[in-house]
């Protein structure tokens, strides 16, 4: 009994624990954007995986809060170069090659807006500044740039 009771408590808590805001994010299509990578398979792929990030952002919401994130342009790290051997090589000097993207965006609460805006944000430093442990893979200045943003935008909140 006391073991069905506990159970059944912990399992009363974990809709609490579970409780976070929603993201809902989308992108133009891929050969409007100015530089989402080298040819649509990988920029479908980078696009995949701003995404993902974007609604990793979900947990760090309120409960009832939904993030509209609508991404109007991207111009990832780096210049793309062509490789002798063969595939194209993303060069990052530090130069005028800083990610940036262009995002239109409304916070909702019980279906209405609480807040919303249009950011140009860009990372001109972005050699300068170590990333995170464990940031790697071909948009990690670009994941980043967007966990910048939403910590200036909405605040830290750690899940």
């Amino acid at each position: 009994m006391r073991l069905y009771l506990m159970a059944l408590s912990l399992s009363a808590l974990a809709p609490l624990a579970l409780a976070a805001g929603v993201v809902e994010v989308n992108f133009k299509p891929v050969d409007e954007l100015t530089d989402v990578g080298h040819g649509s398979l990988e920029g479908e792929r980078n696009v995949k995986a701003l995404s993902d990030h974007f609604r990793t952002l979900a947990a760090r919401l309120p409960d009832g809060q939904t993030l509209k994130v609508d991404v109007l342009d991207v111009d990832m790290a780096g210049h793309v170069k062509p490789s002798r051997l063969g595939g194209d090589l993303r060069v990052l000097r530090g130069g005028a090659d800083w990610p940036s993207l262009d995002l239109q965006w409304s916070l909702l609460e019980g279906g209405r807006a609480v807040s919303s805006g249009k950011d140009r944000i860009s990372d001109l430093t972005y050699l300068q500044q170590p990333l995170r442990l464990g940031a790697t893979g071909p948009v990690a200045y670009e994941t980043r740039l967007i966990d910048r943003w939403f910590d200036q935008r909405f605040g830290s909140k750690a899940p």
